[in-house]
Protein backbone atom coordinates (compact mmCIF):
# COMPACT_ATOMS: atom_id res chain seq x y z
CA UNK A 1 0.00 0.00 0.00
CA UNK A 2 1.47 3.22 -1.16
CA UNK A 3 -1.19 6.08 -1.31
CA UNK A 4 -4.61 6.67 0.15
CA UNK A 5 -6.67 8.76 -1.99
CA UNK A 6 -3.24 10.75 -3.08
CA UNK A 7 -1.39 10.89 0.24
CA UNK A 8 0.59 8.95 1.04
CA UNK A 9 -0.19 6.05 3.56
CA UNK A 10 2.64 5.69 6.07
CA UNK A 11 0.96 9.59 6.96
CA UNK A 12 -2.43 7.69 7.78
CA UNK A 13 -1.11 4.49 8.67
CA UNK A 14 1.20 5.91 11.60
CA UNK A 15 -1.69 7.03 13.56
CA UNK A 16 -2.89 3.43 14.35
CA UNK A 17 0.44 2.54 15.56
CA UNK A 18 0.82 5.59 18.08
CA UNK A 19 -2.69 4.37 19.88
CA UNK A 20 -2.50 1.14 19.26
CA UNK A 21 0.78 -0.06 20.61
CA UNK A 22 0.87 2.63 23.95
CA UNK A 23 -2.86 1.24 24.40
CA UNK A 24 -2.03 -2.52 23.78
CA UNK A 25 1.21 -1.75 26.27
CA UNK A 26 -1.26 -0.21 29.11
CA UNK A 27 -3.40 -2.96 28.90
CA UNK A 28 -1.09 -5.21 29.04
CA UNK A 29 0.90 -3.98 32.42
CA UNK A 30 -2.76 -4.03 33.84
CA UNK A 31 -3.33 -7.47 32.57
CA UNK A 32 -0.35 -8.77 34.06
CA UNK A 33 -0.11 -7.76 37.13
CA UNK A 34 -4.08 -7.41 38.08
CA UNK A 35 -5.08 -10.73 36.85
CA UNK A 36 -9.09 -9.72 37.42
CA UNK A 37 -8.19 -7.35 34.69
CA UNK A 38 -6.75 -9.84 32.51
CA UNK A 39 -10.15 -11.69 32.83
CA UNK A 40 -12.22 -8.60 31.89
CA UNK A 41 -10.19 -7.65 29.05
CA UNK A 42 -10.34 -11.78 28.17
CA UNK A 43 -9.83 -12.07 24.33
CA UNK A 44 -9.62 -8.34 23.29
CA UNK A 45 -6.22 -7.93 24.55
CA UNK A 46 -3.92 -10.95 22.12
CA UNK A 47 -6.64 -9.40 19.93
CA UNK A 48 -5.55 -5.66 20.33
CA UNK A 49 -1.86 -6.79 20.47
CA UNK A 50 -2.18 -8.47 17.28
CA UNK A 51 -3.48 -5.56 15.22
CA UNK A 52 -1.21 -3.39 16.92
CA UNK A 53 1.83 -5.44 15.52
CA UNK A 54 -0.12 -6.14 12.10
CA UNK A 55 0.07 -2.71 11.51
CA UNK A 56 3.61 -2.05 12.64
CA UNK A 57 5.26 -3.86 9.21
CA UNK A 58 2.14 -2.27 7.09
CA UNK A 59 3.09 1.21 8.04
CA UNK A 60 6.92 0.35 8.20
CA UNK A 61 6.41 -0.30 4.84
CA UNK A 62 4.72 2.37 3.44
CA UNK A 63 7.44 4.19 4.75
CA UNK A 64 9.53 2.48 2.95
CA UNK A 65 7.77 3.70 0.14
CA UNK A 66 6.95 7.56 1.16
CA UNK A 67 11.09 7.64 1.58
CA UNK A 68 11.94 6.54 -1.55
CA UNK A 69 9.92 9.64 -3.00
CA UNK A 70 11.30 12.52 -0.95
CA UNK A 71 14.63 14.17 -1.19
CA UNK A 72 17.71 12.53 0.37
CA UNK A 73 17.86 13.77 4.32
CA UNK A 74 19.73 12.27 6.91
CA UNK A 75 16.36 12.90 9.22
CA UNK A 76 14.51 10.95 7.02
CA UNK A 77 16.88 8.17 7.30
CA UNK A 78 17.22 8.55 10.73
CA UNK A 79 13.29 8.12 11.24
CA UNK A 80 13.34 4.63 9.07
CA UNK A 81 16.15 3.27 10.64
CA UNK A 82 14.40 4.03 13.95
CA UNK A 83 11.12 2.61 12.36
CA UNK A 84 13.01 -0.68 11.77
CA UNK A 85 13.34 -1.28 15.30
CA UNK A 86 9.42 -1.29 16.72
CA UNK A 87 8.58 -4.75 15.37
CA UNK A 88 10.14 -6.50 17.92
CA UNK A 89 8.95 -4.25 20.70
CA UNK A 90 5.47 -4.82 18.89
CA UNK A 91 5.81 -8.75 18.78
CA UNK A 92 7.24 -8.49 22.28
CA UNK A 93 3.80 -7.10 22.75
CA UNK A 94 1.66 -9.40 21.35
CA UNK A 95 3.65 -13.08 23.19
CA UNK A 96 3.09 -11.57 26.15
CA UNK A 97 -0.58 -10.39 25.78
CA UNK A 98 -1.36 -13.66 24.92
CA UNK A 99 0.02 -15.54 27.41
CA UNK A 100 -1.33 -13.17 30.22
CA UNK A 101 -4.52 -13.97 28.14
CA UNK A 102 -3.97 -17.88 28.40
CA UNK A 103 -2.75 -18.34 31.44
CA UNK A 104 -5.58 -15.87 33.24
CA UNK A 105 -8.81 -17.22 31.72
CA UNK A 106 -9.58 -19.09 34.90
CA UNK A 107 -11.44 -17.50 37.83
CA UNK A 108 -9.12 -18.29 40.52
CA UNK A 109 -6.04 -16.45 38.17
CA UNK A 110 -5.14 -19.56 36.60
CA UNK A 111 -1.56 -20.12 35.53
CA UNK A 112 -0.47 -17.46 36.91
CA UNK A 113 -1.58 -17.25 40.58
CA UNK A 114 1.70 -17.94 42.21
CA UNK A 115 3.34 -14.83 43.55
CA UNK A 116 7.36 -15.27 41.89
CA UNK A 117 5.17 -16.46 38.46
CA UNK A 118 3.28 -13.06 38.76
CA UNK A 119 5.84 -11.03 39.56
CA UNK A 120 8.64 -12.53 36.81
CA UNK A 121 5.52 -11.89 33.89
CA UNK A 122 4.55 -8.63 35.58
CA UNK A 123 8.23 -6.92 35.61
CA UNK A 124 8.82 -8.62 32.15
CA UNK A 125 5.28 -7.07 30.55
CA UNK A 126 6.48 -3.53 32.10
CA UNK A 127 9.88 -3.76 30.69
CA UNK A 128 8.49 -4.77 27.21
CA UNK A 129 5.64 -2.17 27.55
CA UNK A 130 7.85 0.56 28.36
CA UNK A 131 10.40 -0.29 26.03
CA UNK A 132 7.78 -0.04 22.97
CA UNK A 133 6.08 2.94 24.29
CA UNK A 134 9.67 4.77 24.33
CA UNK A 135 10.46 3.44 21.00
CA UNK A 136 7.20 5.02 19.69
CA UNK A 137 7.85 8.14 20.94
CA UNK A 138 11.18 7.93 19.61
CA UNK A 139 10.28 7.44 16.15
CA UNK A 140 7.51 9.71 16.31
CA UNK A 141 9.50 12.70 17.40
CA UNK A 142 12.11 11.91 14.74
CA UNK A 143 9.05 11.44 12.09
CA UNK A 144 8.13 14.75 12.95
CA UNK A 145 11.29 16.68 12.84
CA UNK A 146 11.83 14.80 9.44
CA UNK A 147 8.71 16.26 8.32
CA UNK A 148 8.66 19.93 9.98
CA UNK A 149 12.34 20.91 10.07
CA UNK A 150 11.94 22.68 7.06
CA UNK A 151 8.78 23.65 6.22
CA UNK A 152 7.52 26.90 7.98
CA UNK A 153 8.89 30.09 8.64
CA UNK A 154 10.18 29.81 12.21
CA UNK A 155 10.57 34.16 11.97
CA UNK A 156 6.83 34.68 10.84
CA UNK A 157 4.93 37.39 13.20
CA UNK A 158 1.36 36.86 12.86
CA UNK A 159 -1.82 37.00 14.94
Amino acid sequence: MSTVNGLPAHVLLVHIVVVLVPLTALALIAAALWPRAARRLGVLLPVLAFVALVSVPLTTQAGEWLERHVGDDALVRRHTELGDGLLPWALGLFLLATLVWWATRRPDGGRLSALPVRIAVGALSVAVAAGAVVDVYRIGDSGAKAAWHDAYDKTAQGN
